[in-house]
């Protein structure tokens, strides 16, 4: 069976993992970017996949939904082979210039949400991401002409609490948007000693109930994906020097 959640075996998982929430997105991934991806896990519907991206092994793998599955996804991930996770997913925006369809790339994450304070019983921690991947995102964003913003989100658990009025103030403290589950990837992968970070599209401006329009998204989460991918050969062609 291999690990509780994901059954799956050491050897299956890539050093190089994308961290996307939605299976269905994970699916997408693997069959648009990878070459001969495989599918090694199912269970769950936390749809895994390993395959090459120009010559470079990656998996990508679903994490669900909030800090608790991802969290768990995380682990299992690691012990699995995981050294350099990278979030790739969708946040709702809280910095007026942070605009529908932008590409945001966190340096950290402001963690509110019960999972991170669980690991450390409610003492003070400030979860990062590795700079490591920080800086190949920013590169190959930069490489790609993709319009990106570089700070500080927030993580919640509660996706219908936020309101205009904590976004607004969250932002005046520097926060460019909110999302579900990077907090809990940085913690894990820092307890570790491994690499995690975390893209994400801006879906929406929150207080505001209309999305970006779908075929918006899909060019924008297109174009984040591949500045993730070529941020893993960034890393990769480092590696190997």
């Amino acid at each position: 069976m291999g690990e509780i959640h994901l059954h799956a075996e050491p050897g299956q998982v890539a050093e190089f993992v994308l961290l996307p929430g939605d299976p269905n997105r994970s699916r997408w991934i693997a069959e648009t970017f990878l070459q001969d991806p495989v599918l090694y896990t199912d269970n769950r519907q936390l749809l895994g996949y390993t395959g090459t991206y120009k010559g470079v092994p990656i998996s990508v793998q679903t994490t669900g939904m909030g800090c608790p599955s991802a969290a768990i996804v995380t682990e299992e991930t690691i012990r699995l082979g995981g050294r350099c996770l990278l979030r790739v997913g969708t946040l709702g925006a809280s910095h007026p210039r942070v605009r529908p369809g932008d590409l945001v790339i966190a340096q950290a994450s402001v963690p509110n949400d019960g999972t991170t304070r669980q690991f450390f019983g409610g003492a003070p921690y400030a979860p990062i991401a590795s700079y490591r991947i920080l800086e190949a995102a920013v590169q190959a964003a930069r490489d790609g002409r993709v319009k990106h913003h570089i700070g500080l989100i927030m993580t919640e658990d509660a996706f219908y609490a936020s309101t205009p009025e904590h976004a607004k103030l969250w932002a005046s403290r520097g926060v460019l948007g909110f999302e579900m589950e990077a907090s809990a990837i940085f913690t894990v992968a820092a307890l570790h000693g491994v690499h995690a970070g975390c893209m994400a599209v801006a879906s929406n401006n929150i207080g505001d109930p209309e999305f970006v329009e779908p075929s918006m998204l899909r060019q924008s989460v297109h174009s984040m994906i591949e500045v993730a991918l070529e941020a893993f050969c960034l890393m990769h062609a480092e590696e190997n020097k």
